[in-house]
């Protein structure tokens, strides 16, 4: 049973992954453990129709999904006021979206490419309210922190700046790329096209950006929004 042999208290996680192929052989591995009951989900929607009925004890969520990213679930149901611990499944490199992920409030991440043994302990640790980090992970933000000083070495870090997008600034960027003026966002939120106008400036200057389809590019590239967005 692992590291917490011997706990009889059932472990139930709710699994969310659009591929079907990959979220039921996870549901398979992760209920080897005696002790660890999965309920999968095939999509965000489904999963948040799902924890309008019944409670678990951790979700495990997939960063890229369609019509909802698991930065976007997390913040969904947070809101709902469920504040069981977040991690994030993928095979993505997730250091671009690490402070957004943090931000929205995830607890932890695993990689798709990690051991069976790994995503259990992952979930143990999860459970526990321990943070675990793969170690790819731990050395990219290591390095994003690096700054050298002299004439002879440089360490140029290529377009992995600290990025930390609001929830707000995510849905006027959401807009942005739909292609609506600022009159047209500001209609949308109910405020004024210079209130947009300077959220613009701020989400520029965070984005090191100088135009509308700059910011759009950068922040798909980054994960703030995906291409369902558009």
């Amino acid at each position: 049973m692992g590291i917490a042999e011997g706990v009889n208290q059932m472990i139930t996680i709710l699994l969310v992954d659009d591929h079907p192929a990959i979220g039921e052989g996870s549901k398979l591995m992760i209920e080897k453990e005696e002790d660890m009951f999965v309920t999968y989900a095939e999509s965000p929607g489904e999963a948040l129709d799902i924890l309008q009925e019944e409670t678990f004890t951790l979700l495990l969520f997939d960063l890229r999904m369609k019509g909802m990213n698991g930065i976007e679930l997390t913040k969904k149901v947070r809101s709902m006021g469920i504040d069981a611990p977040v991690l994030i499944y993928t095979g993505h490199d997730i250091g671009h979206y690490f402070n957004t992920l943090v931000e929205a409030g995830v607890s932890g991440f695993i990689s798709k490419t990690s051991s069976r043994d790994e995503l259990i302990q992952a979930i143990r640790y999860g459970v526990q309210g321990k943070t675990i980090l793969p170690v790819s992970l731990f050395e990219q933000l290591r390095k994003m922190e690096v700054r050298v000083k002299g004439e002879a070495t440089s360490v140029v870090e290529e377009e992995k700046e600290d990025v930390s997008i609001t929830s707000k600034e995510q849905e006027i960027l959401k807009e942005v790329a739909k292609g609506k003026s600022n009159r047209e966002i500001a209609q949308t939120f109910y405020k004024s096209p210079r209130t947009i106008e300077y959220n613009l400036t701020e989400i520029f200057k965070k984005l090191q950006v100088k135009t509308r389809a700059e910011a759009v590019l950068k922040s798909k590239q980054l994960g703030i929004i995906t291409d369902e967005s558009d």
